[in-house]
């Protein structure tokens, strides 16, 4: 069996403000800005002044395109170009995936699949892997050294089942798995990652 690594699995985590801000910039680095809103300059019609400016007692109006009329255009709307992105330090980021993992290993949901154990690209050998670990039904996050064809054919079917390479964890998928399943090649790529020995 593995040995986890302490200075990965095995750190006491007494505030989760690092873990939070990783993960929260991951969400936003994620996000898209494709909704835009028209402006009254954009929004079809209203050329016309809609009533005379004196002598009907009503408020003076120039178009019906006007921000405060129904179906006019809208005021600081978005346009389309907002950028979301957040930033956090390198080193930051991987503290926080450490600080995640090692959450995960406190309640017991890590797991290094034994050296034997290989997938030939069949669905039907995954599902007896994870009925051996009686993570059945859990969402499972699956860490490769190397998305192979074969890990990824036995995979790519399962529904509750995340592939990532290892190099590739991230706070969001560590603590949106049940379970977290790494082969003992990916083991060594994540401790070689977190520890800063990648060369």
């Amino acid at each position: 069996m593995a040995t986890l690594n302490k200075d990965i699995f095995g750190l006491d985590v007494e505030n989760h403000e690092l873990v939070k801000l990783a993960y929260d910039t991951y969400l936003a680095n994620s996000r898209s800005s494709h909704a835009k809103t028209l402006k009254r300059g954009e929004v079809r019609g209203g050329g016309k002044k809609p009533w005379k400016q004196k002598g009907t007692g009503r408020a003076r109006f120039g178009s019906t395109r006007n921000p405060i009329w129904r179906h006019g255009g809208v005021a600081f709307g978005r346009t389309g170009n907002e950028n979301f992105t957040k930033k956090i330090s390198k080193s930051s980021k991987l503290l926080a995936v450490r600080q995640a993992l090692s959450m995960k290993n406190a309640d017991k949901a890590v797991f290094v699949l034994d050296s034997a154990v290989k997938l030939d690209g069949k669905t039907k050998s995954a599902v007896k892997v994870l009925k051996d670990m009686k993570l059945e039904g859990k969402n499972v996050l699956a860490v490769a050294a190397e998305k192979t064809p074969e890990v990824l054919r036995s995979t790519n079917n399962l529904p509750n089942v995340k592939l990532v390479r290892a190099s590739y964890l991230n706070v969001f998928d560590i603590l949106n798995a049940d379970a977290i399943v790494f082969s003992p090649e990916a083991l060594k790529v994540t401790e070689k990652w977190l520890l800063g020995e990648e060369k």
